[in-house]
């Protein structure tokens, strides 16, 4: 019977790479965006766009990010602001997007297919499939990263292509 967590190294590194240009082609969108634009309460689940930036450097970074490399289950709130600076949140967000690759590289076929154990920020203990949970990470930024396109159509900007296949189209014209 085949494991139907089982995802291969080469597929989360395809989306760790996506993952990279994605983060970076919706930044470069939000350059252009004013301090106010940015806070303004947009309808989204962490209210702005600065929210909503704040949550990805928090979840895909502080809290997943450090799950994974270091087995470590760090107690941070979902909605935690832990960059006030914009430029200094897109500028994080944009170099710590491409630590996956590396990790994703060193993992073994035992790691990749086993466990991950980690405590949720309320503090219970959960184990989940190591691989599927990475898959996690990258889909969950996909999700916030398409609020984040829908905010910019409502204040009045174009947004950014942002479809895998047009990666792929830059990468193999």
């Amino acid at each position: 019977m085949t494991d139907p967590y089982k995802i291969s190294k080469q597929s989360l590194l395809l989306l760790a790479e996506y993952n990279i240009w994605a983060t970076h082609q919706l930044l470069q969108s939000l350059r252009q965006l004013s301090h106010e634009e940015l806070q303004r309460d947009t309808g989204l689940f962490f209210k702005s766009i600065f929210g909503t930036l704040n949550h990805l450097l928090v979840g895909e970074h502080f809290l997943w990010y450090v799950r994974f490399s270091q087995s470590i289950s760090p107690h941070l709130r979902l909605n935690a602001i832990v960059e006030t600076d914009i430029i200094k949140l897109l500028d994080q967000l944009e170099s710590k997007s491409h630590r996956w690759i590396p990790l994703i590289q060193q993992l073994d076929d035992v790691t990749l297919n086993g466990v991950l154990n980690y405590q949720t920020t309320a503090g219970e203990q959960k184990c989940l499939p190591f691989a599927a949970t990475l898959l996690h990470v990258f889909n969950h930024g996909t999700h916030h990263r398409a609020q984040i396109t829908a905010a910019l159509t409502a204040l009045g900007y174009t947004c950014p292509t942002l479809d895998l296949v047009y990666m792929l189209l830059e990468k193999h014209p």
